[in-house]
Formats: C-alpha cells, sequence, structure tokens
C-alpha cells in the first residue's frame, strides 16, 4: 500500500495540522511516512498545503505530480489540485465552500460539508477534521482510532481541552460514509 495525498486550503484553515495528524497516525502504525509543507506568502489566509505520503515500503521521494487523492478546503485549491489527481483517484471537497463540480468524471468525489458540521458541532475551526474523518473512512490508510489517540501528541498542549470537540468532529466526518 502507497498512498499519496495532497491537502489544500487557505492559511488557517487547518491542512498543515491534518497533514501532520496522518502522517504521525502513519508513523505510529508502524508505516513508512513523509509529510511536505508549502505555504503562500501569508501564514494566516494565504494558500497552504502539504503532501503526505503514507505507504508499506519505503518512500523514494517525498514529492508528487499524481496524487492518489486531495483534500481540498476551497475552490482555489481545488482548482489547482484536483486536475492532478491520478485516473480513479480521489477528491474530497469542501461542499460548504466549494459549488463548483470536480470536472473529471472517472475521479471519485466525496463532497463534505465540513463547515456546517463543524459549526453544528460548536466550532468553525475544526472543519478540517471533518474532511479527515471523511477521507479516512473512504481510504483506511490509517485507523481512525489511531487518529483520535495521536491528536494530544500533535496538538500543542494549550488546545488539549479541544481533543474532545475534534474527536467529534473526526467521527462525524468518518460517519458520512453510512
Amino acid at each position: 500500500m502507497k498512498e499519496e495525498i495532497v491537502m489544500a486550503g487557505f492559511g488557517g484553515q487547518g491542512v498543515m495540522t491534518i497533514g501532520q495528524l496522518l502522517s504521525y497516525s502513519g508513523m505510529k502504525e508502524d508505516k513508512e511516512v513523509s509529510w511536505m509543507p508549502s505555504y503562500g506568502p501569508e501564514m494566516r489566509g494565504g494558500t497552504a498545503n502539504c503532501t503526505v505520503i503514507v505507504s508499506d515500503e519505503m518512500i523514494p521521494s517525498p514529492l508528487t505530480d499524481h496524487p492518489d487523492s486531495v483534500i481540498v478546503m476551497n475552490l482555489p485549491s481545488q482548482n489547482k489540485f484536483a486536475p492532478r489527481v491520478r485516473e480513479n483517484g480521489l477528491v474530497v471537497t469542501n461542499s460548504s465552500l466549494i459549488e463548483k463540480e470536480v470536472e473529471r468524471d472517472e475521479l471519485n468525489v466525496i463532497k463534505v460539508p465540513a463547515n456546517e458540521i463543524a459549526d453544528d458541532i460548536g466550532s468553525g475551526k475544526i472543519a478540517n477534521m471533518v474532511m479527515l474523518g471523511a477521507y479516512i473512512a473512504e481510504k483506511e490508510i490509517v485507523s481512525l482510532a489511531t487518529i483520535k489517540e495521536n491528536l494530544e501528541d500533535v496538538f500543542p498542549e494549550r488546545y488539549h481541552d479541544l481533543i474532545p470537540l475534534n474527536q467529534e468532529a473526526l467521527d462525524r466526518g468518518y460517519n458520512l460514509k453510512g
């Protein structure tokens, strides 16, 4: 198994956090991992994306031109990365902010109303976790339990009180598949 994922959005939408969490969880499950961040000119509000690779075998390069999957939080990210996805790949799109359809019929597209779900839980800041939960339900490259267990290791201690909220967001995204 080797899965190459690009996660993208505006700075402040938490794409780096879910990338780190996925990478760390893969490492905890004894998989090979790589995490490669890329920031736009501003930290908050600029573009941000990261590439994560999780594999059962050694990873020759942390870069990918044609990922297996993308998780996109906003329209500019969808416009940039959906065309690069491998044939029959996966696009997880934040339907709260993206109304435009993915223009490739052979891709598997999952529309997640991440912002609405996050707001319903109690914080718009956890839309990224809803998206990650939906992705894990589809791809299962690491277990949801491992993701949830590693929140404490990935989040700075000052955010540990928000772990239950983030776990609920992961569950809600994961359970959308049902």
